[in-house]
């Protein structure tokens, strides 16, 4: 009994080395009711190595305190320095497993990431539809961090036709914003004017990121016919793989819960901000962030 209890106490005071100091309740804190915990869904592609994808949104959501669910679009052979092989996952499997989901555990936001085919948009779609999803985030992902088309204009038709008319608000970078919209984009003017163009069509809100640009790294939030700049310095970290998961996925959080999509925005960014700071150095490429930076 008494070597029992020796083995208890000491695994106790392994555990709590480990998970004790993310929070002094734990991870989720006290305020956060278990049977009221949000519950938000990513349906995006897999990084085995982690740094992007559902990977990336799993870990940010598990930050936000939240219940993360996934849906992969695709499953890529990759790590920080590049994507060698993506398998496409069948339409009709993300079907039944979005039918699975909504059947059993409601989500309180969707973040979509990494659609690999036009078959694929179509079914995320129809499947949103009939199931009335809301606080939708679209992160229209066309190529990767290392610079790989990841979908054809076939598909980026399709995203454009099907989910933009779906979402709360979409998340493009500044070659994304250019594709979706024709608008060439090269400075802060033709970045609202882009905002613009998508507005006028889609009743939905636009961030724009502006980490392409040469002179700032200033994002617009463009919502309600209003523009809200975000005006940043660059930070001195090249580890940035899977960045703008991360900002959809904790911008769908934030709508998750109940915040404004204002406050969801500055919210994420602030989070994004803090993740890239913490100087995460992995892998031989471009890095991940770490997702997990309030809690180490």
């Amino acid at each position: 009994m008494a070597r029992t209890l020796i083995f208890m106490v000491y695994y106790r005071q392994i555990y709590m080395s480990i998970f004790g100091r993310l929070h002094p309740s734990g991870l989720f804190g006290e305020e956060c009711s278990m049977k009221d915990i949000r519950k938000v869904l990513t349906i995006a592609g897999s990084d085995p190595s982690g740094g992007a994808g559902i990977q990336a949104d799993i870990k940010t959501i598990t930050a936000h305190k939240m219940y993360a669910m996934n849906i992969s679009t695709a499953l890529t052979v990759q790590n920080t320095t590049g994507i060698r092989d993506t398998f496409v996952i069948p339409p009709d499997f993300i079907a039944e497993q979005l039918d699975a989901i909504y059947d059993d555990i409601r989500p309180d936001a969707v973040k979509i990431g990494m659609v690999a085919n036009d078959a694929i948009v179509h079914t995320i779609a129809e499947k949103l539809r009939e199931k009335d999803a809301k606080n939708i985030v679209l992160d229209p992902v066309i190529a990767s961090t290392s610079g790989c088309d990841l979908i054809t204009s076939d598909t980026l038709f399709a995203m454009v036709d099907e989910l933009l008319p779906l979402v709360d608000i979409v998340t493009p970078n500044l070659p994304e914003a250019a594709a979706i919209t024709g608008v060439a984009i090269t400075d802060e003017d033709s970045m609202l004017k882009a905002a613009k163009v998508l507005t006028e069509r889609f009743p939905i809100a636009v961030l724009i990121k502006g980490g392409h640009l040469v002179e700032s790294a200033d994002d617009l939030l463009y919502a309600d016919g209003k523009a809200r700049w975000y005006k940043q310095t660059r930070i001195d970290n090249e580890n940035t793989h899977g960045t703008g998961c991360a900002l959809s996925t904790a911008i769908a959080c934030g709508l998750a819960a109940g915040k404004p999509l204002t406050i969801a925005v500055e919210d994420a960014k602030a989070y994004i901000t803090g993740a890239i700071r913490a100087g995460l150095n992995i892998g031989k490429g471009r890095g991940p962030l770490l997702h997990m930076w309030e809690y180490m």
